[in-house]
């Protein structure tokens, strides 16, 4: 089958109006973390085709930002929907942000964990041809984004996770088997994002907060949990004055044409339609 064939036949692209966004870009997952950072940084909502679906916050000119921030999202669907546009407007660095379930007794509610792979066991990231490849977030940012957590003192864990769409079915059975394959933790979009970011050739790392536990086999949410919300906060605060001092570091706001190193490139679908 020709290669043309094997495209899909609706693409993102940013259409008439819409506006053009930085490269770094945050996916926000919790909705009050990012109302905060947008707060934080003088950030505003600006309207684009999917404002019914998602928010999107851009800086104001002479603000500290000069990064877009964007969310909130829950599952792989709808977070692939949002990454998928943000790089038809010009995201090429994403920094994703949420909380996760632990399924692992070194993971307690409130700590940190940057992923190192993801296990997929949802409906979106299948539908992106890698050919074999692990998921996994870009090297690059990963260590950078380790670098900016101990600079700002906070500590956190490493290790794979788990993604599944259906919270309500994550039975005893699948959270030893994903403990038997070393996931540390079940979230809802990693996966996902790092399929879409290896297909398009974007650059993406995640960081977790613990918010429940299951490693037991049972459940433990910690959702009011004084410890949940302070670590919450530092760690979506530290990622974005980590990512706006890697911006500020470059010494321009950066604006990069094309994705690069996917296994699709875009091929004009990131540019307006008339």
């Amino acid at each position: 089958m020709e290669q043309s064939l094997q495209e899909g036949i609706i693409r993102p692209h940013r259409g008439r109006g819409e506006p053009s966004i930085p490269a770094d870009v945050l996916m926000v997952m919790p909705p009050y973390e990012l109302r905060h950072l947008a707060r934080r940084v003088s950030a505003e909502p600006v309207a684009f085709a999917d404002s019914d679906l998602y928010r999107l916050y851009l800086p104001k000119e002479g603000s500290r930002g000069a990064c877009a921030l964007s969310g909130p999202f829950l599952g792989a669907p709808h977070a692939v929907m949002g990454l998928e546009k943000l790089i038809a407007l010009g995201a090429r660095r994403i920094w994703a942000f949420g909380w996760c379930g632990s399924l692992s007794e070194a993971a307690r509610i409130g700590d940190l964990l940057i992923p190192t792979r993801a296990y997929p066991e949802e409906g979106t990231s299948r539908h992106y041809p890698l050919d074999g490849l692990d998921l996994v977030p870009d090297a690059g940012l990963t260590a950078g984004l380790e670098k900016g957590l101990e600079s700002a003192g906070l500590t956190y864990r490493r290790g794979a996770v788990w993604t599944t769409d259906a919270p309500y079915r994550e039975t005893a059975v699948k959270v030893k088997h994903w403990q038997e394959q070393g996931a540390l933790a079940v979230e809802m979009e990693a996966s996902a994002l790092m399929a879409v970011s290896l297909f398009r050739g974007v650059r993406l790392c995640a960081l977790f907060v613990v918010s429940d536990e299951l490693f037991e086999y049972r459940w433990r949410p910690g959702f009011r949990d004084p410890t949940l919300k302070k670590r919450s906060r530092a760690a979506a605060e530290a990622l974005l004055d980590f990512v706006i001092s890697e911006v500020k570091d470059l010494g321009r706001r950066p604006r990069v044409s094309e994705p690069g190193g996917g296994l699709e490139h875009l091929s004009g679908e990131a540019v307006d339609r008339e």
